[in-house]
């Protein structure tokens, strides 16, 4: 039987979120081998063919930066995921009531490199069918241009844990909503040490523990 190919597109900064948000209770799987959590995901008719994981580098948080780059090298070593960086811009805002001052930092890139991905994939029939990883209603648009343009191919929602997204949700094919899927991930996680091919040993973060 030929398997239907399946592509994946993860909305990084809205997964990492999602897990965040869970508190103590999701923190462990931060460290997810990200490629062995999608294709338990998979149905027996369908083939994981690539993980798209889209982020940026923190500004300002050197930790987070270096944890994040830590996991980013370990998944990198199974080559059906790809990684794709996008920009963080830094934003002051002013509070008009008391005038305090402040900064934040907007992602830029993400969702235009996801909906980029998503179409060009599409169009050169690289999967059969499309899961996008997010709750964020920005990835409306090239969902809609997907089932304009084939509306036979069927694009699928995976919602990351305490996350909600009923617009987006409402207009793909199925959702599947990733908090009901706590052991998946627990069965996912890399190993506490990793080797790169120069030798060089990776550790799960200890505030990833």
């Amino acid at each position: 039987m030929n398997k239907k190919k399946v592509i994946v597109y993860v909305d990084g900064y809205n997964f990492y979120y999602g897990l965040k948000n869970g508190g103590a209770k999701w923190k462990r799987h931060y460290w997810l081998d990200m490629v062995k959590f999608f294709e338990r995901m998979m149905l027996p008719d369908q083939e994981l063919i690539e993980v798209n994981y889209y982020s940026a580098v923190p500004l300002d948080d050197q930790q987070a930066a270096d944890n994040q780059d830590v996991l980013f090298s370990a998944n990198l070593l199974n080559t059906k995921f790809k990684l794709h960086l996008g920009r963080y811009k830094k934003k002051k805002f002013k509070c008009q009531n008391c005038g305090f001052k402040n900064k934040t930092y907007e992602e830029k890139e993400s969702d235009v490199r996801v909906a980029t991905g998503m179409l060009v994939d599409l169009f050169v029939k690289r999967c059969d069918i499309t899961i996008v990883v997010s709750a964020d209603s920005d990835m409306i648009p090239s969902v809609e241009i997907i089932k304009g343009f084939a509306p036979e191919h069927p694009v699928h929602v995976f919602v990351p844990p305490t996350q909600k997204t009923y617009a987006l949700a409402s207009k793909c094919d199925n959702v599947v909503w990733l908090e009901h899927y706590k052991a998946r991930f627990a069965q996912s996680m890399l190993p506490e040490e990793v080797i790169l091919s120069n030798g060089h040993k990776l550790t799960r973060p200890e505030n990833w523990k």
